[in-house]
């Protein structure tokens, strides 16, 4: 095993990586923002480096530093967590040259997949399910005006670097795509430092199914089941479940299997996901892009798998192989997770970070929190506002969302805004209970969310 870790992110994920190394007998050293100081992970660690200033650019993003502190420690290994540069190929080949093991994929297997339009020829050639769209780039508006001709309305332009639903734009008539061009290629400079931009067409209603695999170095690669993660606002994930409710045997069978292919066609190495847009008829997948790191979400696959995904990490990273087969792998009753987010819905879903004045948060068999949060901590203003993420694990869905709701009753957060309350109300509804939530739900029954709030606070205010 990798003997130091540098743990290259910071919140709740660098603290799950922290744990997961400590429980197998790994030396941590944390890295932390200016802003991050009083953090818990930093506190935790065996060693903690301050790399820079609040501003991601400067501290979290910066490869020279990190690379510095790394060898400065006697890290022999680097975790980059998600986000920041756990895709950046340039990063896990400094670290490759630096002698320090990069655990995730290598920066060739990150530039295969990374590049959405690129994985999308290479999935074709693997006999991957794509959606009908561009073999490659379209490099000006003209080009995408072409295709879209070719594959019909609506379409998807999307960042070739993108991810978290950033740098897309739907286009449902000629006269629309030029101007959304322009956005979503403003959007991917700012965010992927990439304009590059490719076509799709648009699948209307659709699910978002997406698939863990895990792949070690001596070619074994194997898939953790499914996942479900069509609540999402505007592309970003709020509700998710492990396994996807409704699949048939033969789907779910299907789609692993496109999964194992699409690993083994970059030659992935590390745990991974491959994302599918399922149909609204239920039977055609497409291919929509594979993500090389952990996942936000991959604390429901453990809890039905019982696979610990970043002990598998650091077991691949440090040449070791799967310590389980495919047939081995058993999905045990059902999960949920709601992301609780520092933000306002009721304006616009604004960012609203602050201190924690009081905190309790839930548990109880099944329960997991994954959080970095205590009372009196601060959280910045500087990055993602995810504050906590809640999981419920039970023997059956609606059990699973019976403890889901019991979860959200009891977590008390008070100091800033959240998405609780948003979720909890979802939880409910009709559509969610049956499992027919597709990806333009949430947006869709949002004002009538809204306004339950605003009446149930009304009402609280007059008594």
């Amino acid at each position: 095993m990798v003997k130091r870790v540098l743990i290259a992110n910071r919140g709740e994920i660098a603290l799950r990586i922290l744990r997961a190394c400590r429980e197998a007998g790994i030396d941590t050293v944390a890295v932390y923002s200016t802003a991050d100081a009083e953090a818990m992970h930093v506190q935790l660690a065996g060693q903690a480096v301050c790399i820079g200033p609040a501003r991601a650019a400067e501290s979290y993003l910066n490869q020279t530093a990190l690379l510095t502190v790394a060898k400065a420690t006697g890290c022999d290994g680097l975790h980059p967590g998600y986000g920041f540069l756990s895709e950046n190929a340039e990063f896990a080949d400094a670290c490759a040259e630096a002698g320090i093991t990069f655990i995730g994929p290598s920066g060739d297997a990150i530039r295969r997949a990374g590049s959405k339009s690129a994985a999308r020829s290479l999935m074709r050639g693997a006999g991957v399910p794509v959606t009908p769209g561009s073999d490659g780039p379209v490099h000006s508006p003209e080009a995408a005006l072409a295709e879209a001709a070719q594959v019909g309305y609506p379409v998807l332009l999307k960042a070739s670097s993108g991810g978290g639903g950033r740098g897309i734009r739907r286009c449902d008539t000629p006269e629309e795509l030029p101007p959304a061009y322009a956005q979503a290629q403003a959007e991917a400079v700012a965010c992927f430092g990439s304009g590059e931009l490719y076509l799709e067409k648009l699948v209307e209603n659709p699910r978002h199914i997406e698939v863990q695999i895990l792949a070690d170095r001596q070619g074994h690669v194997v898939h953790l089941g499914d996942r479900d993660c069509s609540l999402q606002r505007r592309n970003q994930k709020l509700i998710e479940e492990a396994p996807a409710w409704g699949l048939s045997p033969e789907l779910r069978h299907a789609m692993g299997e496109a999964a194992v292919r699409a690993a083994q066609a970059v030659g992935y190495e590390g745990a991974g996901t491959v994302e599918f847009l399922l149909d609204c008829d239920g039977v055609h997948f497409y291919f929509m892009e594979m993500n090389t790191r952990i996942q936000v979400e991959h604390g429901i696959t453990e809890l039905v798998t019982g696979v610990d995904l970043v002990r598998q990490q650091l077991r691949i990273a440090s040449n070791l192989p799967l310590d389980f087969t495919q047939e081995e792998v058993q999905i045990t009753g059902h999960a949920i997770e709601c992301r609780i987010n520092a933000e306002d819905p009721d304006h616009a879903f604004r960012p609203c970070p602050g201190t924690v004045q009081f905190l309790h948060l839930p548990g109880g068999p099944g329960v997991r929190v994954d959080a970095c949060l205590y009372s009196g901590c601060t959280l910045p203003p500087y990055y993602d506002s995810l504050a906590a993420k809640l999981m419920a694990h039970a023997a059956t869905r609606l059990a699973a969302i019976q403890k889901m709701r019991r979860c959200l009753e009891e977590f008390t957060l008070e100091g800033f805004p959240t998405n609780a309350e948003l979720s909890y109300q979802i939880l409910y509804h009709p559509a969610f209970i049956r499992g027919s939530c597709t990806t333009g739900f949430l947006d869709a029954h949002l004002p009538e969310f809204l306004a339950f709030s605003r009446r149930l606070a009304e009402r609280e205010e007059g008594v």
